[in-house]
């Protein structure tokens, strides 16, 4: 078994997460008892890739206090390098509180992050030569440009920086319509289209699920209604097709594909396009090769799903044995469809876990 053969570097906000147990709402559990623990987009990726077996960093401005204390022992635990962390007087450490949903109703999200450390990071506060140090791949989210103006304009220079060096670059659109709000007057699509829209040139994979493609970029699958569970597959091959007309520099579009059917019953699995190949792979797939997604109930917990795909394909596309778009696909679609069964925002999977997922043993039965 090969290495993975990368420094994956990630840039965002790693908030506390703080989340009511047994499925209570917070309403229900204030005052009382929340469980903490971290999470953001970037750092579950960060994680996703240490855990597996590659080598990652996470760079993001947190306040020189406790928490971050916390935070650096848990990444050090994790495997993921914290010295890119840098510490600051300015801002605070965000907050969110999580509801896991339980059939029709869903989970909620409740943010209390305004004035993060990160969200008044400037382009300044970084030294590039120093984050990008060995790297070899630079993975960001949308969600870094929607927190502020200021975190915005950080998230294009560091794209910038990656480019000027020859390092890959991924993007996980991630819309997130809460915190596209910088701008007075103007719509949260609108915004983050403007902004994503200007940052799509700088970026080598786009990854995405059913509405990131409209919502941040304006590029939508037709026929497809999300919130039915009702996917159009084949329109995802036009969406990607589109997005790699649009932005030539992107070479790969990986789309995952949820089917909502409850909160607790969801069917998983993702598309990988390939721009070198003109040619789409589709995962899961049954014996004749059609696409036929899990079928996830009972979920645990779906926060950190998306994350857990992106890590996972980082990882695949930059492990020798893994990194035919076939076979890349179909080992990020059977992480994140595990992670859909551990709480919290990481996914704690290992790559021979994934890799049994992978060959059919999914079963559930007891390792002894």
């Amino acid at each position: 078994m090969q290495r993975c053969a990368v420094r994956v570097v990630t840039l965002g906000e790693v908030m506390l997460r703080l989340a009511p147990q047994n499925h209570l709402r917070v309403r229900q559990s204030i005052p009382g008892l929340l469980e903490s623990t971290f999470g953001g987009g970037e750092l579950n990726v960060a994680i996703s890739v240490a855990f597996q077996g590659g080598t990652s960093a996470f760079a993001t401005a947190s306040p020189d206090n406790p928490i971050t204390d916390a935070l650096v022992q848990e990444m050090q635990k994790l495997g993921v390098d914290s010295s890119l962390i840098h510490r600051t007087s300015q801002g605070r450490f965000g907050i969110y509180f999580v509801e896991t949903g339980a059939n029709q109703r869903g989970g909620t999200v409740t943010y209390d992050r305004e004035f993060s450390s990160i969200a008044q990071a400037t382009e300044e506060t970084f030294n590039w030569d120093r984050v990008f140090e060995g790297a070899t791949w630079f993975h960001i989210t949308g969600i870094t440009p929607a927190i502020s103006e200021s975190a915005a304009r950080l998230t294009e220079r560091a794209l910038q920086e990656a480019r000027k060096r020859n390092i890959t670059v991924s993007c996980d659109l991630n819309f997130r319509k809460k915190l596209w709000n910088w701008k007075p007057g103007v719509a949260p699509a609108e915004l983050a289209r403007t902004t994503m829209q200007s940052l799509a040139p700088l970026i080598d994979v786009i990854i995405a699920n059913e509405e990131d493609a409209d919502l941040s970029l304006g590029i939508r699958a037709p026929e497809t209604d999300v919130e039915s569970g009702s996917l159009n597959i084949e329109g995802y091959i036009a969406v990607a097709k589109e997005i790699t007309t649009q932005y030539p520099n992107v070479k790969q579009v990986a789309i995952t594909l949820r089917e909502s059917i409850s909160a607790s019953h969801n069917n998983w699995g993702a598309m990988l396009y390939d721009q070198s190949q003109q040619r789409a792979e589709f995962a899961p797939c049954d014996k004749e090769g059609n696409y036929s997604s899990y079928e996830i109930r009972n979920i645990v917990d779906r926060v950190g799903a998306g994350d857990s795909f992106a890590g996972a394909l980082i990882f695949a596309l930059n492990t020798p044995e893994l990194s035919a778009p076939e076979t890349a696909i179909r080992y990020a679609v059977a992480a994140s469809c595990l992670k859909h069964s551990i709480q919290g925002d990481f996914n704690y999977s290992t790559r021979s876990e994934i890799e049994a997922l992978m060959r059919g043993g999914g079963s559930g039965r007891v390792q002894r």
